[in-house]
């Protein structure tokens, strides 16, 4: 790659030298946080941007919701269009966009006006550069960190003349979109690959593996016909509700709707956890083998049953298992088959106030198998369908390397390691 003539110190270790004519200041140098706050009783039609609302290390806004959705208060600030959005929560997810419109934000978000180049100064919040400098500042906070104006307005920024900054903007723009349409191809195949794996394993773990085999009706619009030797059951047959406290030295799990139930990474800043109390004694202790259900979130398939011992929210339901192949079991009510049963079942009056109850989770019907055949629709999935987790595997470590590479890439050029600017006429190389 092209270098720039000459050098200089930058002054901040981690950034290192910058090209000679190009300056290292303070954030307060060159922008500006302003939160305008927002009376309730205001008549507004605007949209709402909120941390969720941004994909993290990539500027994209994924989602919106109307002011009247939000439920805005006096906490919620203006922004108007083209001012930076940043989020100050969770900052190492680097959440930072630019407003395609005139709106609110949370009051987690700072909108932000710059005398720069603003897509530049977006593209630089986006780099390793200044990721870097956010960790030095929260490298400490465990729980939920956040950056406060004072911290952003002293954060190290690299600044080259303002000529050369919609050159590196319009460089950045072709090349990360390049690496963007790359990604979202291989996402694609991987999200492809994952539906016809999931399809896979919800008809054979309702309609076994001999396809010669004489059929019943289940009784169950979406799930059909049924071996005729198969049984329809309760949960209530196979699951005890148990709430055993006092264990908060064990490692916290999660229930995910991914994976299931996992270990918790409490260590990790960038992920976005819920508060974790000091106190953790009124957590639930989970036993491998137990089936743990996530009660507010069970309609989106975050339950499953534990390969760890842990300890997990009193919000959740945890319960012991009583099924001849547990691995079955965790297979087949994880798979796609299942999860409108638990939509079924929990009840609210908005999606995300629905909540399932004990007498809910014991009616969802249940397909049972001979034990045999359990144990060969587990064997089938396992070695079969591997071949599709090591293309999956495959394709989600490009993509992985991919965002790497485009973050690094961007890195390069806003600290001018990489030259595609070439000076004007009369300023120093």
């Amino acid at each position: 790659m092209k270098k720039y003539e000459s050098y200089k110190d930058s002054g901040v270790g981690w950034i290192g030298k910058i090209p000679s004519h190009w300056s290292c200041v303070p954030f307060r140098r060159i922008a500006k946080v302003q939160c305008n706050l927002v009376r309730p009783s205001e008549n507004l039609t605007m949209f709402q941007i909120s941390p969720d609302s941004i994909e993290k290390n990539s500027g994209k806004i994924i989602k919106t919701r109307t002011v009247e959705e939000a439920k805005v208060d006096s906490d919620n600030h203006r922004f108007y269009k083209g001012q930076i959005l940043y989020s100050k929560i969770r900052p190492l997810l680097n959440k930072v966009t630019i407003a395609p419109y005139d709106g609110l934000c949370s009051a987690d978000m700072y909108p932000i006006s710059t005398i720069e180049n603003t897509k530049y100064v977006m593209y630089y919040m986006l780099s390793e550069a200044f990721l870097s400098s956010v960790k030095n500042i929260v490298a400490d906070r465990v729980k939920m960190p956040k950056i406060n104006q004072d911290e952003l307005k002293n954060t190290d920024f690299v600044i080259p003349p303002f000529s050369e900054q919609q050159v590196i903007v319009d460089y950045l723009k072709d090349k990360t979109l390049k690496i963007e349409q790359y990604v979202s191809a291989r996402e694609r195949e991987r999200e492809l690959l994952d539906s016809l794996k999931q399809s896979e394993i919800a008809n054979v773990v309702t309609k076994g593996l001999n396809p010669n085999v004489r059929m019943k009706d289940s009784g169950i619009p979406w799930i059909g016909m049924i071996p005729e030797h198969w049984e329809v059951k309760r949960l209530r047959h196979f699951i005890k509700f148990v709430s055993v406290k006092g264990h908060g030295e064990k490692p916290l799990l999660s229930v995910t709707r991914e994976q299931g139930v996992i270990e918790r990474n409490v260590e990790s800043k960038e992920e976005n956890h819920n508060f974790i109390p000091d106190d953790l004694s009124g957590y639930k202790l989970v036993r491998k083998g137990q089936f743990v259900i996530n009660k507010m979130k069970s309609w989106q398939g975050s339950y499953g049953v534990s390969d760890y011992e842990g300890i997990v929210s009193p919000a959740y339901y945890v319960c012991d298992l009583t099924f001849p192949c547990k691995k079955f079991f965790s297979m087949a009510i994880r798979s796609k088959a299942y999860i409108p049963f638990f939509t079924q079942y929990s009840k609210g009056i908005r999606v995300d106030q629905w909540d399932l109850s004990p007498i809910g989770l014991k009616s969802i019907p249940f397909i049972v198998p001979p034990i045999e055949e359990q144990q060969a629709i587990v064997d089938y999935i396992e070695a079969k369908l591997s071949k599709i987790d090591c293309c999956m595997a495959d394709l989600q470590a490009e993509i992985d390397y991919l965002k790497e590479f485009k973050q690094r890439l961007i890195s390069d050029v806003v600290t001018g390691q990489i030259c595609v600017a070439k000076p004007q006429e009369g300023e120093q190389q």
